[in-house]
């Protein structure tokens, strides 16, 4: 099984990033405007498009909001498995450490599922850097 991590820092307060990872309905809004352009809610599962076309159904695992923490699971589309967490943890000063991680089957899909993480991660930092802060 071929496993994902993916970190980045971003200059916004823990709560504010948890605020948004959290926003289950609110992918292509609030989390990754542009890499995600569509998200509708069906019952728990959220039905995102992607960038490239793609639709995925994604069950919601768990939503911890001590540990700040969501997890998900792909359950149609290419993955034989698909299971994906991002978590927010305090990096003081007023920023955060983002923590995605990914674990997929088939290991043929680890490399070009590893490049769209690059490219997803990179809009979640520069989307909540940008976002309005709360006072």
């Amino acid at each position: 099984m071929a496993s994902i991590r993916k970190e980045t820092f971003v200059d916004a307060r823990p709560e504010d990033v948890w605020d948004a990872i959290r926003d289950w309905g609110a992918l292509h809004e609030r989390l990754v405007p542009g890499f995600a352009v569509d998200c509708r809610l069906d019952g728990a599962d959220r039905i995102v498009t992607f960038f490239t076309g793609a639709v995925l159904r994604e069950r919601l695992v768990d939503s911890d909001d001590d540990e700040r923490r969501l997890a998900w699971s792909i359950v149609d589309g290419p993955y034989a498995h698909h299971n994906g967490s991002a978590q927010v943890f305090d990096a003081g000063h007023g920023r955060s450490r983002f923590v995605w991680i990914t674990d997929l089957l088939p290991d043929e899909l680890q490399a070009p599922t590893e490049q769209l993480m690059e490219r997803g991660i990179s809009t979640v930092r520069e989307t909540l850097e940008a976002a309005p802060r709360a006072a």
